[in-house]
């Protein structure tokens, strides 16, 4: 409304004001005025009620739920045995005495206590080169555990003059051989118990809401990948939470550590904290290493070559012939680059994948699986080794070969022997409190009434570890230019 003064009156101090009944912009209040910041704030904005799921499901877990298993255990510490080997190699080091025999010292693998070269035994002995002699084993492990004399078939007068150079050689038994009318083999062998085991770590969090927030309602209809829904914000955040806390405990059994013994900084409530072996660390110490797989697809790169390295040391472990390949984004391109390169079919060793290998109807560069000599590969793309929040930063791990198999173990709980999957998960649970998942809400909000405090708080918890069984079995593949 406009205001005005009669002439001659005293008229107050208002800025903006005229005595004449005239219509000027200075006498209306003034939306695009800095105080009012625009004049579009009068109207109501057209809003979406839904959040953009930009990230599409944002949890990484799902590795463990394909490849393994979840099982109870009912102790501090899980125990396993794993079978030795039948035949042994060592390591070694060829001397020569000037006589006609050979000085076979410094044994030092597998085991220089517990070697299997016996007197009597026939052995292999290859040098540096590459060459090999055979001999006979005239004195064995009774004299030395480090020292061996064998005397050459080929040569009177050694291995040396038959053909090896002194220095570094391997050596393995391949049989025995003794004179007739004598004694029989002077020692025995007894197989070597091969213990390994874990313990379980265990894994907590909280959601909290106070009673006003979850009292409240908003104005964004929430989801989630735990299925919440509506106008509850506190619903979205307990949600995440929870599928926060289910990745965790994914991640966990794979990134997990066994803390060194002796360690000052694990005080006060940390003090038991005693970590884990999780499956990287697994097969660090036990299992085969392959560097720079994202590499093999690349132009100039050997794909067969490089495969071929793979095959030959699973078949070295015995390694069983379906394998499981999951992959970072780069390795798995670099895998069906490889492929495709080597493929026969079509120009350039183009194939079409899809509707009967048309090529008017569609083209395929991606593979799902390949073999190569007596061994089947299959491959997936693993979440956690892409996401950015996770493994697609910290990026020295390309992907893991898992043996789709199981392994024959014995279950002290059931009293038996029992098939298992090479990589499985034990939970601790018993009649009396089952803490494979547990979740419980405390407070005076939301339905529970567990003391006087104005908020819901719920809580998770999980106590758990991962056995990787014949590690040997697995491949890690890492990338340690990255």
């Amino acid at each position: 409304m406009a205001l005005n003064f009669a002439l001659g009156s005293a008229a107050p101090e208002l800025s903006g004001l005229t005595p004449n009944k005239t219509t000027l912009a200075s006498n209306y209040v003034n939306f695009n005025s800095a105080t009012f910041n625009t004049w579009a704030q009068q109207y109501l904005p057209e809003v979406y009620e839904q959040e953009v799921e930009r990230y599409g499901n944002r949890s990484v877990s799902s590795f463990l739920r394909l490849v393994g298993a979840e099982m109870p255990m009912a102790s501090d510490q899980i125990v396993w045995s794993e079978q030795g080997r039948l035949h042994q190699y060592i390591n070694a080091t060829l001397v020569t005495d000037g006589s006609n025999v050979n000085v076979i010292n410094a044994i030092t693998a597998p085991v220089a206590t517990s070697h299997a070269i016996r007197k009597g035994s026939t052995v292999v002995v290859q040098d540096a080169a590459g060459k090999s002699q055979r001999a006979l084993v005239t004195l064995g492990v009774e004299t030395s555990t480090t020292q061996i004399t064998v005397a050459s078939y080929a040569s009177a007068t050694g291995l040396v003059n038959a053909g090896l150079t002194a220095g570094a050689v391997k050596v393995f038994v391949f049989g025995t051989e003794f004179g007739k009318g004598t004694n029989g083999m002077t020692e025995s062998l007894t197989p070597e118990v091969n213990t390994f085991s874990n313990k379980p770590i265990i894994l907590k969090d909280k959601f909290e809401v106070s009673g006003s927030d979850a009292s409240q309602i908003g104005w964004i209809e929430v989801s989630g990948e735990s299925g919440q829904s509506g106008y509850l914000w506190y619903m979205k955040a307990e949600g995440d939470a929870r599928t926060r806390f289910e990745d965790y405990v994914e991640m966990a059994m794979v990134e997990s550590q066994e803390r060194v013994t002796s360690h000052a900084g694990f005080t006060g409530d940390f003090a038991n904290a005693t970590g884990s072996q999780g499956l990287f660390e697994a097969l660090d110490a036990r299992g085969i290493e392959f560097e720079d797989l994202s590499d093999v697809g690349v132009s100039g790169s050997d794909f067969e070559g490089d495969v071929d390295l793979i095959i030959q040391e699973l078949d070295k472990q015995g390694a069983i012939e379906e394998n499981m390949l999951f992959l970072n984004r780069a390795s798995s391109l670099a895998i069906d680059s490889g492929l495709a390169a080597a493929n026969s079919y079509g120009t350039g060793g183009t194939s079409y994948g899809v509707f009967e290998n048309s090529e008017d109807m569609a083209l395929n560069l991606g593979f799902s699986g390949f073999r190569r000599g007596s061994y089947d590969f299959y491959k997936t793309d693993w979440k956690y080794l892409n996401n950015e929040a996770t493994r697609g930063q910290v990026n020295d791990v390309e992907g893991v070969l898992v043996p789709a198999g199981t392994s024959s173990v014995y279950d002290q709980i059931m009293g038996k022997n029992i098939r298992r999957p090479f990589l499985h998960v034990r939970y601790r649970a018993s009649e009396a409190d089952d803490r494979k998942m547990k979740s419980w809400v405390t407070g005076s909000v939301g339905g529970a009434a567990t003391s006087d405090l104005d908020a819901m708080q719920v809580n998770y918890l999980s106590e758990r570890c991962l056995c990787v069984q014949a590690a040997n079995n697995f491949v890690l593949f890492r990338n340690y230019t990255a």
